[in-house]
This record gives C-alpha cells, structure tokens and sequence, in this order.
C-alpha cells in the first residue's frame, strides 16, 4: 500500500467504522447555551449564539478524545476567533481559527488554520458568509474541512515540536471551547461524533513528518507566513498541488506564465483561469513574462491577482537582440564587465513596470554566475536597491536559484523593503523553501517584514 492511500484509509477510517453507539450529539438546542458555561457578552437570538468581543463559551460536560466535530458559523464584519479542543477552557488545547478578516495583521491565520501548526493564509469563504467546518480527531491524524474540502491534513509525530508558547498544542481529551478574539461569531449549529475505531496509532505515525528536523513547524511556532509565493502548475495539477500544500504545511500562490507565447496571453484568457481558481485554497499571482506584458494584459484584469510579479531576465540588448538571460544561446557577452552594467541598468528599467515584487533577482548568466559575489558589487547592488526603493517594490528571496546573495539581502532588509519566499518550479518537486528559511535566520527576517499579498477573498 502506498503512502497516499494509507494516509486517506487512515484519516476515513472513523467515518465507515462508527456504529450506533457513536450517534452524533447536539451541542446547541437552538434556543439556549445551557450546555454551555459562558464568559463574556454571548447571547441566544432566532435561532443564532452570538459570541461578540473577548467572549467564550466552554462545554460544561464531556471528555472527547477521538471525534467529529461539525461547526456551522460566520465571521461578521472584521470578527474572528477560534474553536478549540481537548482543552477545559479557552486557553489551552488546539485551536482551529475563525478568521475571514483581510485585514487582519495576521493575514496568515485564515479560517480552518490549525493555529500555531498548520496556519492557512487564504480562506476560501468570506466574512459575513455561513460555512460548514468539519474537525476530525482519530488517534494522532487532524483532519478539518470548510464546506466538504479538507485545508489541514495533519498527524501529530512521536516527538512533536512545541515552543513553551504552544506546550498545550498536543492531543490528549477534553471539551470543546469558542472564542471570538475581536468582534462577532455567529454559530448556527454544533455537533459532536464521538468515534471509537482505534486506529493504528503507529501506522499513521509512520507516515508524520518529522519535527525534530523540519524547518517548517517551527515557522508556524514562531507565527511566522508559510507561504512559497512562486509556484507553478508545471508536472503537477492543482489538485496535487493542494494536497501537497496540506502534507509539507506550506501554503502557495499559484502563479500562471502571461504574455506572448506563455499559456496565458491575452484578457479573455486571465478571466477564465480565475474563473477555474474560485474556491481553491490558492493565493493567486500573475508572473508577467517579456517586457510586452503590461501592454499585452489591462490594468483592470492585472488587479483581479493578489498580486503581480515579473523578474528581469528577458530583455533586448545594445544590439537590438532578444536575449533570455537563462537560455545560453541568448547571451551575448564581448565585455563582461559591460554587460553586467547592462544587466543592472535593465534591473532598474523594470522597476518601473506596474508590477508587486521582483523575482529572480539579480539572476547572472551560467558563463558568469560562478563569480556571481564578484559582479554584484557594492555600487551596483545600491543602484538596485535604490530603484527598488523608489518604485515600492518587493523583493523575492528565490530558493530554485539561491539568489539573491545575503549580502544584497542584508542591504535590502536595511533600506526597508519587504520579502517573499519564491520556489520558481521547474517541475513537481518544489522543495521546502530551505534556502529561504536559511536567510531568513541569517539575515534576521520577521514576520514584519514579509510581504502581504493584496488578497479580495
């Protein structure tokens, strides 16, 4: 049996072993919270609790352990919060977040994130809009779903990672808690599955990643945006995509290639695909390709993208050829010094391009690139950064290429410009963000500095 039919047989074990004796239960009458201890301003009307401001509701009786617990609420206005499990109050156990909030400071804690472990930047629901969540316990697999789709598959591992801030994040027993953190939470329902399958516990840990030695755990520890902003459906569908998003705990903004003979070339085309991508768990970005892109594609259709980025690898050099700076029949170099001012000065004629951030950056030929710390001195990594500046661009850290240096990073992070972590994919296998992650502690990078992306749901 392989990896991926043991983790789905694993997580729907419960659903087809359950029997009578482990018949739903209804946690909310409709009329009253009496099963409820209640803290803060909660109140019961037409059918709906209403949790506003710093409110809670704490299950007054039951020890669930393994279960499924069904959800149906909204987020009203800015509101959020979480629902917690296996705590005996509000401020320890998991929480799943209750978040549709595009504001919010933390954009990366979505609706459905496992807080602290699997935290979602994208919601696919709105505020002011009823959903359906699904939480599943069984053994050490967390499964939870918004309205049917699964957005955390998640198997807690023999020897978890947990800072001293997150110590209680472990399953264990215990009853259920609702929070509103700031404004109102609606719920229409709640129901409780009780399950008693006993799954194989060391089967489903088999197939855990490894804590002690993933770099990514420990970014949602430290309330950190999982995101690889630069991601391709190149050797992968979006359905792969996703599942692999959920197994790693990484989110991605998927990117499709626009502009004269990319998949992508013309208005028509770009409403269509967002049309394919509505309700995906995706962030949505647009890679402008050649220097005819913001020409080729109309503003309003551009903005329909959180966000826009472009890098500056194709360009028409001092003799009027096109060159494409990673294909090496496209290079041409008399003077190597002059063409590297070439390069630079085209950096900077790109800035002025009505894009977000700037990917690829710095990129160097494969004739050059073995020098890459000698060419990018400190003159010409200023007038980069200059231009960065002056324009409010972003500044993508690409993990495919290791590019740009540190010390072109560190310059960077001083002049105040903002980050992403960008994997530029050539195929399925989109790696873990590791040369990302790497500057980021060496370069000192927080979450403050990392770019928000202008997300519309």
């Amino acid at each position: 049996m392989n990896k991926v039919v043991l983790f789905l047989s694993i997580l729907l074990m419960g659903i087809y072993s359950c029997t009578g004796d482990n018949s739903p239960k209804s946690l909310f009458n409709g009329e009253n919270t009496d099963q409820w201890e209640t803290q803060g301003n909660v109140a019961v009307e037409n059918g709906i609790i209403t949790v506003n401001n710093g409110a809670a509701l704490v299950l007054k009786k039951g020890n669930y352990s393994d279960f499924i617990l069904k959800v149906k609420a909204r987020t009203v206005g800015n509101g959020k919060g979480f629902i917690a499990f296996h705590t005996d109050n509000a401020a320890d156990g998991y929480r799943v977040a209750l978040n549709n909030d595009l504001e919010s400071a933390e954009w990366w804690t979505k609706t459905g994130s496992l807080l602290s472990v699997r935290n979602l930047a994208k919601s696919t629901v709105k505020t002011d809009e009823w959903f359906d969540m699904d939480i599943q316990v069984e053994g050490k697999a967390i499964t939870i779903s918004v309205n049917g789709n699964p957005v955390v598959e998640y198997i807690e591992p023999t020897a978890p990672y947990r800072t001293a801030e997150h110590s209680s994040k472990l399953l264990s027993s215990g009853k259920f808690a609702i929070q509103s953190s700031e404004g109102t939470i609606e719920i229409e329902s709640i129901e409780v599955t009780p399950l008693k399958t006993n799954p194989d516990i060391a089967q489903q840990q088999l197939l855990a990643i490894d804590e002690t030695t993933d770099h990514i755990i420990k970014l949602h520890q430290d309330n950190f945006p999982v995101l690889d902003y630069h991601v391709h459906l190149k050797g992968i569908t979006a359905y792969e995509a996703a599942k692999q998003s959920r197994k790693y705990g990484i989110n991605y903004a998927l990117a499709p290639n626009c502009g004269i003979g990319f998949p992508i070339t013309n208005d028509e085309e770009v409403i269509e695909y967002i049309k394919e991508m509505e309700g995906q768990p995706f962030i949505q970005a647009m890679q402008g390709e050649g220097r005819e892109w913001p020409q080729t594609f109309s503003a309003e259709v551009r903005e329909k993208f959180d966000y826009v980025f472009t890098d500056a690898l194709t360009f028409t050099d001092t003799k009027g050829r096109r060159t494409r700076l990673w294909i090496p029949e496209e290079v041409y170099i008399e003077n190597e010094q002059e063409y590297m001012d070439l390069i630079v000065q085209k950096i900077v004629d790109v800035m002025q391009e009505p894009m977000d951030v700037y990917v690829n950056p710095n990129f160097l030929p494969d004739v050059m690139n073995d020098r890459y710390d000698e060419f990018w001195t400190e003159e010409r990594m200023d007038k980069v950064i200059k231009a960065l500046v002056e324009t409010d661009k972003v500044l993508e850290i690409n993990n495919r290429y290791e590019i740009p240096n540190k010390a072109f990073i560190l310059k960077a992070k001083e002049a105040g410009l903002k980050f992403t972590f960008g994997t530029n994919n050539g195929d399925g296998d989109f790696g873990k963000l590791e040369y990302c992650i790497r500057m980021k502690e060496e370069c000192g990078i927080t979450a403050e500095d990392m770019y928000k992306p202008n997300m519309t749901i």
